[in-house]
């Protein structure tokens, strides 16, 4: 099973956006996947669902089950600040340590308004989960300027469509 995680609890982001054309492309494949949008966690499951308080939150314990039940994950991750969000971070460090992503596999895909397209915020995300034992796709895509070549449904970037279908190939070949 494949989990599509958008990296952000932004309702309405451009990332849960890019997220859905991809699973329309695993579709395509007749791939199986699932989605785990970090604008459904509780809002306060960083007081409610870590540290003591671990496994009492039934809306977090929901989301964390579905990391469980997989073994390749795509992340879909603004640039923040020029790292990856906050509330991803958090969210790794409410899973099941240290087992959670050992020997698993992971795509990235980063999302950003500047010209970088978020290289800083995919290499943070990558020593994360490196130092969780995550194997990490090589190929990490990199969209810069997305308000310029995303409109919400599509991408318009010839290059940008390119590298997203090669992305989903080299993922089901990982």
């Amino acid at each position: 099973m494949i989990t599509l995680i958008s990296g952000t609890n932004r309702p309405l982001s451009y990332s849960r956006a890019i997220l859905d054309l991809y699973a329309g492309k695993l579709a395509q494949h007749g791939v199986a996947y699932q989605i785990l949008d970090l604008a459904d966690l509780p809002a306060d499951f960083t007081v409610s669902a870590l540290y003591d308080n671990t496994g009492k939150n039934e809306a977090f314990n929901k989301l964390s089950s579905l990391i469980a039940a997989s073994d390749k994950f795509v992340f879909v991750v603004p640039e923040y600040n020029s790292s990856f969000p906050g509330v991803l971070k958090a969210f790794i460090d409410g899973l099941s340590y240290p087992n959670t992503f050992k020997d698993k596999k992971g795509a990235l895909i980063g999302l950003s308004s500047g010209m970088q397209g978020s290289g800083l915020a995919l290499s943070h995300l990558s020593d994360v989960l490196n130092y969780l034992g995550m194997h990490v796709m090589a190929m990490r895509l990199k969209m810069a300027h997305i308000e310029k070549n995303f409109d919400g449904k599509q991408i318009s970037n010839k290059l940008y469509q390119e590298l997203l279908e090669q992305h989903v190939e080299q993922l089901l070949k990982f």
